[in-house]
């Protein structure tokens, strides 16, 4: 099969191809399975979902008790978090103070 392409599409499958020890043609094989894969995902998760129990009604309250409950969780991790020093980027583990 012969597909024309541009130019810098081309160039950069080479690219990824060359830089995973792959051809062309095995390089684009690859690709195509990781979207069949991908979508059969897709489609496995849409249905676990429709199939996971009966339906909810989802308003304004719903999604407001959603980010109360998730505000109060970061607050809970935030507090607990405080006793800990983060190392800095530039510091080795050794010269941080834990409390």
């Amino acid at each position: 099969m012969t597909i024309t392409i541009d130019p810098k599409l081309e160039a950069r499958l080479r690219e990824r191809a060359k830089a995973e020890g792959l051809t062309i043609p095995a390089y684009v094989e690859r690709l195509v399975n990781a979207d069949q894969a991908a979508e059969e995902e897709l489609e496995t998760l849409a249905l676990e979902g429709l199939n996971s129990g009966d339906p909810i009604q989802v308003g304004i309250g719903y999604w407001e008790e959603k980010h109360r409950k998730l505000d109060e969780r970061l607050d809970d991790r935030d507090s607990v978090s405080r006793y800990f020093v983060r190392p800095k980027a530039d510091q080795d583990l050794d010269d941080q103070a834990f409390y």
